[in-house]
C-alpha cells in the first residue's frame, strides 16, 4: 500500500492538513489500515521535498494546509490509472519464514505451518464476523466493505497456501529438506582482520 500516492490522491480533492488527511484516509479505507499521524507528516515532508505538494500558511487554529502541485496531481492520477504489480511488492515475511523453517535443521516446519494456520483461520473468522453489509449504503460503508472483502480473500488464500505447503512437506517425511551450511565460501565478504 502506498501512503504516498494515497495522500496525493486525497490532496487532489483539495488542500488538507495532516490530521485531516489521516481522517480522510480512515474514511476512505473503512478504518482498516490505521496510519500514524507521524507517518503522514513524514510523508508530507518527502512529498514537499519532491515538489509534489506545497505547504501553505497556518490558519487561525494553527493547521498547516498542504496543496498538491501539478506534478503531484500527475503522479496521483498515474497511480490510480495503473495496475499494481504484486510481484514487485515487499518480500512476503511468511513465505520467507516458512522456506527457512523447511530447510533449517532442527526446525519443525509442520509446527510452524500449523501455528500460522491457526492464527490465519482465527483472523479469517474475525473478518467474516465483521458483519459486512451486502448493500453498502454510505460511501464509508462501501469503502470498508471493499477493503474487508479483499482482506477476507487474502486470508482465505493464505489458509489454502498453508494447506498446500503442509502437503508438500508431508510428501517428503523426515528431514528431506534440511540444508546444512554450504562449505563453499562466497567470493565477497568482510576481509579477515590483519
Amino acid at each position: 500500500m502506498s501512503v504516498r500516492q494515497s495522500l496525493l490522491a486525497i490532496l487532489d480533492q483539495g488542500p488538507c492538513y495532516g490530521y485531516q488527511l489521516r481522517s480522510e484516509f480512515d474514511r476512505r479505507t473503512g478504518s482498516t489500515w490505521p496510519l500514524n499521524v507521524g507517518q503522514i507528516y513524514n510523508t508530507l515532508d518527502r512529498l514537499e521535498r519532491d515538489g509534489l505538494v506545497s505547504r501553505g500558511a497556518a490558519d487561525e487554529h494553527g493547521h498547516v494546509y498542504f496543496e498538491i502541485t501539478d506534478a503531484g496531481r500527475a503522479e496521483a492520477r498515474s497511480w490510480l490509472s495503473s495496475p499494481i504489480d504484486r510481484g514487485q511488492t515487499v518480500r512476503d515475511e511468511l513465505a520467507i519464514k516458512l522456506a527457512l523453517a523447511a530447510t533449517l535443521p532442527g526446525v519443525d516446519a509442520a509446527a510452524v505451518i500449523q501455528a500460522q494456520r491457526q492464527a490465519s483461520v482465527a483472523r479469517l473468522q474475525t473478518l467474516q464476523g465483521a458483519g459486512q453489509p451486502d448493500d453498502a449504503g454510505t460511501p464509508e460503508e462501501l469503502a470498508r466493505a471493499l477493503v474487508v472483502d479483499a482482506m477476507i480473500c487474502a486470508a482465505e488464500a493464505e489458509v489454502r497456501w498453508l494447506d498446500g505447503a503442509a502437503q508438500r512437506l508431508a510428501a517428503r517425511p523426515g528431514r528431506a529438506y534440511e540444508l546444512a551450511l554450504s562449505s563453499e565460501r562466497p567470493r565477497r565478504g568482510r576481509p579477515a582482520a590483519s
